[in-house]
């Protein structure tokens, strides 16, 4: 892929599901954005590691993070683009083993940039801002990959972190 375009394009057709949807905030909606169906492409993967490089390396963190399930893989991506260690944040506590939330390695006063997929309300990475802060993280930014427009933003930025987003439902097309 040669532009940010053509990677919009990519995106749209891998991962554009029409029908009826109730999505993770409880909305219904007419589309679904299916994250795996892209990230789960190394052509895709490859060019969203380095525009969320281009975004975090500014930023100048310590660590990257991303949420399970589907934040894992970009999250992997940026880290593998930008040389810094990531960690991955469990919906919940595991109950065997280490029993631990975050995997990886996460100092306090570390400052962090959470690598997202897609973005309705923001609900899956302010709870991992959460539990990141709850450890002592400086959550700094939480960059999406693809922002619903539909309070993400908002939201976001309410709870006092920058929200940025790699496209837009508008960019990859999308109307109602």
């Amino acid at each position: 892929m040669t532009t940010t375009a053509d990677l919009a394009r990519a995106i749209a057709d891998a991962a554009l599901l029409r029908g009826s949807f109730t999505l993770r905030s409880g909305r219904t909606s007419s589309f679904y954005l299916d994250k795996y169906l892209f990230s789960t492409r190394p052509e895709v993967l490859r060019e969203l590691g380095r525009l969320f490089a281009q975004r975090i390396r500014p930023l100048n963190p310590a660590r990257l993070a991303g949420a399970e399930l589907g934040g894992i893989p970009l999250v992997t991506a940026a880290s593998l683009e930008t040389g810094l260690p990531c960690i991955f944040v469990r919906n919940q506590k595991k109950d065997y083993g280490t029993a631990k939330q975050l995997e990886g390695v996460l100092h306090p006063g570390d400052r962090v940039v959470i690598v997202e997929d897609v973005a309705t309300t923001g609900g899956q990475a302010l709870e991992a801002a959460s539990v990141l802060r709850q450890a002592g993280a400086d959550v700094l930014a939480i960059i999406a990959t693809i922002d619903r427009q539909e309070g993400a933003r908002e939201n976001v930025e309410k709870a006092g972190i920058r929200f940025e987003a790699l496209f837009t439902k508008a960019d990859l097309g999308i109307t109602e």
